[in-house]
């Protein structure tokens, strides 16, 4: 771990205050230059205890980068030096466009928060594919899942081909692939979560797909729990092979936070509304569908409570921005400890022990 040491003491010392001086959405960007130019440092070594298999896939460790952060694959080599198990790409559209006008994104330090209404910004899949590409060819160990998403132009009537032209090109270059129904900041996309809309969508994309990948569906933590439940039905008579819990909140009060700005809120205040929403679907599910569980999440002890609820990878991004780059190794170092402490030998033993 010295490489992250050193790049976790840079960033405390004299990156962070620095970056928070800056526009959010500016420092957001040249965070993702840095680390796309970072030499290629070792990964940490893992920790056997931490490996898990999904979907026939072997993870070295839970931890994963959420969507969201790398919009644009071009920090790969990055998140693999800061020892994440996996890092979730995207969300990625078919053609580039812009997303939302600016400003979109803001800070909420006191509650360790983020606001963001982007609007999925993307250079488009035919500028991804290469990149991860030529990361494939250099022999990454990284674990790949890529988010999609249809662009904002889109009408209605042409979802499901945006999202089945995505799979056609990009399904190939990925270990599993998220469908993105749940962002609040493209109008209508959140219809996409109804039962009668999943199963029209994964029809179209089984029609197209060609050789299988694991499909997971990401969901809001807005939902009611009659919703909720409806779409863990859909799941599973859909085969639906996972579901990532959750995407960002349009509430405001009800998780303690005040703020005038629009969009969608991760950080810190949805981390219990997170949990509640993998209990309830690992619940409902009987375990029969794998979660990614994802918000709020910044300690092992986060990390630790995601997976008892039912989350077999759990995954974060705003903790990045107030923790430092080190967060996914303290994180690995606390869950190992855990493990110990409670007589585990391996985390797969945890997953859903609270249900």
């Amino acid at each position: 771990m010295p490489a992250v040491s050193a790049i976790d003491a840079a960033y405390r010392q004299f990156l962070k205050p620095f970056l928070f001086s800056l526009d959010a959405e500016y420092a957001h960007r040249l965070t993702i230059r840095m680390l796309s130019l970072m030499p290629p440092f070792p990964p940490p070594r893992e920790r056997p205890e931490l490996a898990i298999k999904l979907w026939g896939i072997d993870f070295p460790n839970p931890i994963g980068l959420a969507a969201g952060m790398d919009k644009d694959a071009v920090a790969i080599r990055g998140w693999e030096t800061l020892g994440f198990g996996f890092a979730e790409l995207g969300t990625i559209t078919p053609r580039a466009q812009a997303g939302n006008e600016t400003p979109r994104l803001w800070r909420i330090p006191e509650r360790r928060a983020l606001i963001n209404r982007l609007g999925f910004p993307s250079e488009g899949m035919a500028a991804v594919a290469p990149r991860i590409e030529r990361m494939r060819k250099a022999g990454i160990s990284i674990r790949l899942g890529l988010n999609f998403g249809p662009n904002s132009d889109t009408p209605p009537e042409g979802v499901a081909a945006d999202y089945t032209a995505l799979m056609e090109r990009l399904g190939p270059l990925a270990d599993f692939i998220v469908i993105n129904v749940s962002s609040p900041n493209t109008p209508g996309l959140r219809n996409w979560q109804s039962p009668e809309k999943m199963s029209e969508l994964f029809a179209a994309m089984r029609e197209k797909a060609g050789e299988p990948r694991p499909v997971l569906v990401k969901i809001a933590p807005d939902l009611e729990r009659n919703e909720l439940f409806r779409i863990c039905e859909t799941a599973l008579e859909l085969g639906v092979d996972g579901i990532v819990a959750c995407n960002t909140s349009v509430a405001r009060e009800a998780l303690g936070v005040s703020s005038p700005h629009p969009g969608g809120l991760s950080g810190r205040p949805i981390l219990i509304r997170a949990r509640e929403l993998i209990r309830d679907i690992h619940t409902h599910t009987r375990g029969k569908i794998p979660i990614i569980g994802v918000g709020g999440v910044s300690t092992a002890e986060d990390a630790w409570l995601h997976i008892r609820a039912g989350a077999a990878l759990v995954e974060l991004y705003t903790a990045l921005i107030y923790e430092g780059p080190g967060v996914a190794e303290r994180i690995k170092a606390g869950l190992a400890d855990l493990l110990r402490r409670n007589g585990f030998r391996s985390i797969s033993e945890v997953v859903g022990i609270d249900r």
